[in-house]
């Protein structure tokens, strides 16, 4: 077995990658297939933070007046980081009976299901070995929950930010309707800004680019995925 080129990580997560195969809510295969991999590149000693997204749930921006729905966008936006919440306690659930400890941390307080955030204690978590779930996005509303991993990733000194897909990388267009779209093995920040290219919003990549920060673009449904990335093989796309 290689030495793993990154000592901590964030992996983030769309709300439809735990749903699987279901139009709706979440697979628990999908959540024990997650957790094992996790729990595979925590035994090779890397720090792992997740960050959740509520799309299996409710989507924020797809709920607002902009697309023809009567819901403010904030109220949207806050329904979303709520759902971030269910998603981050059934993956700590799958997690502890893998035998994993994990904590999660919430930008929302809810002191009952949760930690709030708190930037030093989230560090010292990972320290001692616990896989740390942040959920509730930002707290903010009008931000995403990429600008949420990017944010959390600088703030704990993450190497680098693991974005899982149902793709294996980024295309020049959706690879599922266009059958020659290119795949790029290697990409710049300014050319995914530039290209307007769907890696992640356009907050999270300057974020990410501002501090020299890599991102990942992998397909999370082939098993074994995220070990491969931990170890530096070359799949999927590297943004840097």
């Amino acid at each position: 077995m290689g030495q793993p080129v990154y000592k901590r990580i964030v992996l983030k997560l769309s709300g439809e990658a735990l749903q699987g195969k279901k139009t709706h809510g979440i697979d628990h295969d999908v959540l024990a297939s997650i957790s094992a991999q996790i729990k595979e590149i925590r035994n090779m000693a890397v720090d792992v933070a997740v960050v959740l997204g509520a799309g299996n749930i409710i989507r924020g921006q797809e709920n607002t007046a902009s697309r023809g729905l009567d819901m403010d966008r904030s109220v949207a936006d806050y329904m979303g980081m709520l759902g971030t919440v269910i998603n981050g306690l059934s993956l700590q659930d799958a997690l502890e009976k893998a035998g994993v400890p994990t904590r999660v941390m919430t930008a929302i307080e809810m002191q009952r299901i949760a930690e709030p955030y708190i930037r030093r204690r989230a560090i010292r978590h990972l320290e001692k070995g616990r896989v740390v779930i942040f959920v509730a996005g930002t707290g903010n509303p009008y931000f995403t929950t990429d600008t949420a991993a990017a944010l959390r990733a600088m703030e704990i000194n993450a190497d680098a930010i693991l974005k899982a897909t149902k793709v294996d990388g980024v295309y020049s267009a959706d690879p599922i309707k266009v059958k020659d779209a290119k795949k790029f093995s290697r990409l710049k920040y300014i050319d995914v800004l530039k290209k307007g290219l769907k890696v992640m919003d356009a907050t999270a990549i300057s974020l990410c680019m501002d501090n020299c920060l890599p991102i990942i673009v992998f397909n999370l449904n082939r098993e074994g995925n995220i070990k491969r990335v931990v170890l530096g093989e070359k799949i999927g796309t590297v943004v840097r």
